[in-house]
């Protein structure tokens, strides 16, 4: 363990300071300060000899949670992210952007403030950088056969890489000009620099691992080219289908799908030219949906210069402390507070969008209501139906699954019940040789879930190809979040 009395000496949750709201919405920097090192191991401290360590329950991945708290403890860095790499591929990116369901599964915060895990592990991958400790591991030797991954999020690149590494020759496809799905497009610089992405795709490349950006699978190579040209296919397109709000005024002009307004507005933040882009600069902008998609909105229409914004949820608004129906250690539904809101803006619970209203074409604001539960869904609170106005609307109510026209249906795959691509208990579609990782078969989920897919799919696909398999296989695909 770490500190055998670090948990009674420092029983405070000690996190790293964000910056001035006033000083990082002129800019688009991560928001957070570095961390005191001495006061990060002190929370690595924290973590205690557990019987069970629970957090690896809270983990998909199997992060070896106590023994890099330990090591970063004692400040063996090294050693520490040899055990943080063993289990994770991209802690950089989980550090930054996964929500912790670790830390709520943590032993320690039955009764005190959890260990600060994501912060330790950040800080472990960024001294691991910094000193060199992050190297190409490129194969001894190959194996001769041929991979295509298709889609570059985190669940294709942990699939790339973990298939590279077994001596595989790994082509990964994506349709936008550079790799990185999501986490480089839809993911906004404040909550992850794309320094950070490009480093380790650097990485990736040194290794072996192809690139093929700008290329379109299912319309400048078909799903059978594929198939004819690799011994095995992963798709990990993702859940990209955007639920859509089936109300009168959705038409209107300034009304667009969260996913239509993030990507542009995270292009222009690097420097690049952004023809016909829709920004917040000066307008009221209501988000409907409050996950971290519609953080994601608010943080990105603050910097824009919006002059208001508020943000929708239809559910009711949580306590801040866990209820009796979400005990420890699942992860509960709580009131979070996301950099992005603290930056300003109002959120609005139980409330329902009726009609968006609009002049000349253009949307000029929003008819809501309050709601509350009833037998048969959400019943309207009589009198409080009211005008909200808003010349931008941005719908971030989550994904309904992958992408059918394409890929999907050129290689006829088939579907779940839940309009997922079905895939058996090794990962693979019922097309022989094609696999299925991440978003597109589990439908939407979080970072971890798809990285430790990605690695789970890669050891299907090896199996495949050489007839068993070393690597790693954290999840099975019917594995769920621990949850009552």
């Amino acid at each position: 363990m770490a500190d055998p009395q670090g948990f009674l000496k420092t029983r405070e949750r000690e996190l790293p300071t964000r910056r001035p709201v006033p000083v990082r919405i002129r800019d688009w920097k991560e928001v957070y300060e570095e961390q005191e090192l001495g006061q990060l191991q002190r929370q690595a401290g924290r973590c205690m000899d557990c019987g069970i360590p629970f957090c690896h329950s809270g983990c998909p991945l199997g992060n070896l949670i106590p023994e890099w708290n330990d090591l970063a403890w004692k400040g063996d860095w090294r050693e520490a992210i040899e055990r943080l790499h063993a289990t994770n591929n991209f802690p950089e990116f989980t550090g930054r952007l996964c929500p912790a369901p670790c830390e709520t599964a943590c032993v320690l915060g039955i009764n005190q403030p959890a260990v600060t895990i994501k912060q330790v592990e950040v800080t472990t991958i960024e001294r691991a950088f910094d000193s060199g400790y992050v190297q190409p591991q490129a194969p001894e030797r190959l194996s001769g056969k041929t991979v295509a991954v298709v889609g570059s999020g985190p669940a294709g690149l942990a699939a790339a890489q973990q298939l590279t590494r077994a001596g595989h020759t790994v082509a990964v496809y994506e349709r936008a000009d550079k790799p990185g799905g999501l986490l480089r497009y839809g993911i906004p610089e404040f909550k992850m620099e794309k320094s950070v992405l490009d480093r380790r795709i650097a990485q990736m490349e040194a290794e072996g691992t192809r690139f093929r950006s700008g290329v379109a699978v299912g319309e400048d190579v078909t799903g059978r080219q594929l198939r004819d040209r690799y011994d095995a296919v992963v798709l990990a397109i993702g859940a990209t289908v955007p639920r859509d709000l089936p109300v009168p005024g959705r038409e209107l002009d300034g009304v667009m799908q969260a996913m239509d307004f993030l990507p542009p507005a995270n292009r222009a933040a690097l420097g690049e030219a952004v023809e016909g882009q829709v920004t917040a600069e000066g307008k009221d902008v209501i988000v409907i949906g409050g996950g971290d998609t519609g953080a994601d909105c608010i943080g990105t229409s603050h910097r824009q210069g919006a002059r208001s914004v508020t943000s929708l949820e239809i559910m009711p608004q949580p306590g801040e402390e866990r209820v009796t129906g979400q005990p420890w250690p699942t992860y509960p539904m709580l009131f979070r507070v996301a950099s992005a809101h603290e930056e300003g803006g109002e959120r609005l619970y139980a409330v329902s969008t009726k009609e968006i209203l609009g002049e000349d074409g253009k949307v000029s604001g929003i008819r809501v209501v309050d709601v509350q539960r009833g037998d048969h869904g959400f019943d309207e609170v009589e009198g409080t139906e009211r005008v909200l106005p808003a010349q931008l609307v941005l719908l971030a109510m989550g994904f309904l699954g992958p992408e059918k026209p394409g890929v999907v249906e050129q290689l006829e795959v088939e579907l779940d019940e839940r309009s997922n691509v079905k895939r058996d208990k090794d990962y693979m579609s019922s097309v022989p040789g094609v696999f299925v990782a991440g978003d597109a078969g589990r439908g939407q989920s979080l970072i971890v879930w798809a990285i430790a897919e990605g690695r789970s799919a890669a050891a299907g696909v090896d199996r495949f190809l050489t007839g068993q398999t070393a690597l790693p296989r954290p999840i099975n695909p019917n594995d769920r979040p621990l949850v009552v």
